[in-house]
């Protein structure tokens, strides 16, 4: 590894993440480790740590490192819980997840990009996550201690907050034109859930997600 890579890894989280409020030790941790690098496409590694969103195939894309931390950070992760991502990408933050918790089971719409993932999380040894390609909106209930939702959601629905154990924590973008807002969902017994809406923030929106009824004169 370079002097390069890891110098700019270094600016990565002194310049952006912690000055974007990613403050917790193991979530830093986790995005130091993993070689985001690696994990980009390769006409994109000399910006693999740049603030910016990079392009993947099938018109998809990257979180920015600090949209990536914010998130780690809200949903609390314990090293027994077993997580749920919808939206696998390019499976850096599939790995940053499994480095953080016991197992992950990512939901990828598109085999392309499925199978490029799974390859590269083989290829460092991380062996506690499984990427299963699908549309989430076909497949059943998934149960998971902690759920991250990598698109966003035109309007808010119930269906992965249903999908909480009892403890578990649901990260979700929701809006349809800016500002959108990220929320942190916990469910606490029963259908007792507790919603904090966490910060404005943009990314792309999960296809095939639902849309706000029309409105009818």
């Amino acid at each position: 590894m370079s002097l390069n890579v890891n110098q700019a890894r270094a600016v990565m989280i002194q310049q952006q993440l912690r000055a974007g409020t990613v403050l917790d030790p193991g979530v830093l941790d986790a995005l130091a480790t993993v070689p985001r690098e690696q994990f980009v496409p390769p006409a994109y590694r000399g910006v693999a740590f740049a603030d910016e969103s990079i392009p993947l195939p099938c018109g998809q894309c990257m979180m920015t490192p600090v949209q990536e931390g914010l998130l780690l950070q809200a949903l609390n992760i314990r090293p027994t819980d077993r997580i749920l991502e919808i939206g696998t990408g390019s499976g850096y933050l599939t790995a940053c997840l499994a480095r953080l918790g016991a197992q992950v089971t990512s939901i990828e719409l598109f085999p392309e990009l499925a199978d490029t993932a799974r390859d590269r999380l083989r290829s460092h040894g991380i062996e506690n996550c499984e990427v299963v390609p699908g549309d989430i909106f076909e497949i059943g209930a998934q149960r998971a201690d902690v759920i991250a939702v990598t698109g966003s959601l035109p309007v808010a629905v119930s269906r992965f907050a249903d999908w909480l154990n009892p403890g578990g924590r649901l990260f979700q973008v929701v809006g349809r034109t800016l500002p959108m807002h990220a929320w942190r969902i916990e469910r606490a017994a029963g259908n007792d859930f507790h919603r904090r809406r966490l910060f404005e923030t943009a990314i792309p929106a999960l296809l095939h997600a639902p849309e706000a009824a029309p409105f009818v004169f």
